[in-house]
C-alpha cells in the first residue's frame, strides 16, 4: 500500500501523519493531516514537547 507523505508548506521536509477526529453522523471518524514540523531552522518549527493547543477528544471540525 503506497501512500504520499505529508511534507511541511514552509521548508518541505517530510514530517509525519498524525489522526485527529471529527464526528460524523454520530460516529467519531479518523482524520490523517500532517503532523508538526520538527526541522529546527524551518519557521514552523515545533519544539518535541510543545502542546499541540488543542483539547484531547476535541473535534477538528465543528459542527453546525
Amino acid at each position: 500500500m503506497d501512500r504520499e507523505g505529508h511534507v511541511c508548506p514552509a521548508c518541505g521536509q517530510p514530517v509525519d501523519t498524525v489522526v485527529r477526529r471529527h464526528k460524523t453522523l454520530g460516529a467519531w471518524v479518523p482524520l490523517w493531516v500532517a503532523g508538526p514540523c520538527r526541522n529546527p531552522k524551518c519557521d514552523a518549527y515545533v519544539h518535541e514537547g510543545a502542546e499541540s493547543g488543542e483539547e484531547p477528544g476535541k473535534s477538528t471540525v465543528e459542527n453546525s
